[in-house]
């Protein structure tokens, strides 16, 4: 992968429509640059790949390593090489959308990706515990999602902005993922608040996409629900 080059195996549709059983194994993904995330077989936890180690953040709160042959059905990772680097102070999720507007104001109809590292005050994370049944759509799934508050604790936070205009392609939306530095936690970030962290951030123009093959796939409406997937990222 190139520089700030962005990999998406599969759509974010076609998880809203609970195609998930199969996918790209971690050993494949771990190519496809030094940070990303997504979920595992079945929507099985959060995914989130920092440098050489891909991690699955699990409902329980507990994070494992991914095993070389996990399938991952979806997936967004990126060469992430910051253009810039600055001190952001966070009192709200809002306060990263504004320092992407600051780093670069006319990139709304691009992609931008950021990772962001220091000491946060306040996490509030949700994490998918897992399809009840085949073909369980991830909307329904959000209704049963773990959620978990830190506070005070270490880590680091990966995200991609994806311009609106793009999401009704099935391209992920506003994801952020967080991984406490001790790998003891993480998950989808839902709400955050820090005094001062580290941000670095780029601009990503070149996009790179696979489509899963299977039946399930072929099968699968794709319909754009911007309703569902607001309320599943929060």
């Amino acid at each position: 992968m190139e520089d700030n080059h962005i990999y998406q195996y599969s759509l974010l549709n076609a998880l809203m429509d609970g195609v998930s059983n199969t996918g790209i194994s971690a050993s494949e993904l771990a190519k496809k640059g030094n940070q990303g995330l997504g979920t595992f077989a079945h929507m099985n936890g959060e995914l989130l790949f920092l440098e050489s180690k891909i991690y699955q953040l699990q409902a329980s709160g507990s994070v494992r390593e991914a095993a070389p042959t996990d399938l991952i059905p979806f997936a967004v990772t990126t060469q992430f090489s910051p253009q810039t680097t600055t001190d952001v102070h966070l009192k709200d999720k809002n306060d990263i959308d504004r320092a992407l507007e600051t780093f670069n104001p006319h990139a709304k109809n691009l992609f931008l990706t950021y990772r962001i590292t220091g000491s946060f005050q306040y996490l509030k994370c949700r994490t998918v515990r897992g399809q009840e049944y085949e073909g369980q759509p991830l909307s329904e799934l959000g209704k049963k999602q773990s959620v978990e508050e830190y506070e005070d604790v270490e880590g680091t936070i990966i995200g991609f902005r994806t311009p609106g205009n793009w999401q009704g392609f099935g391209v992920a939306g506003e994801h952020l993922h967080f991984l406490r530095g001790d790998c003891g936690a993480g998950g989808h970030v839902l709400e955050v608040r820090a005094e001062s962290v580290r941000m670095g951030m780029a601009v990503a123009s070149h996009v790179h996409m696979e489509l899963p093959t299977g039946e399930d796939f072929n099968r699968a409406k794709l319909v754009t629900d911007d309703a569902g997937v607001k309320e599943v990222e929060g």
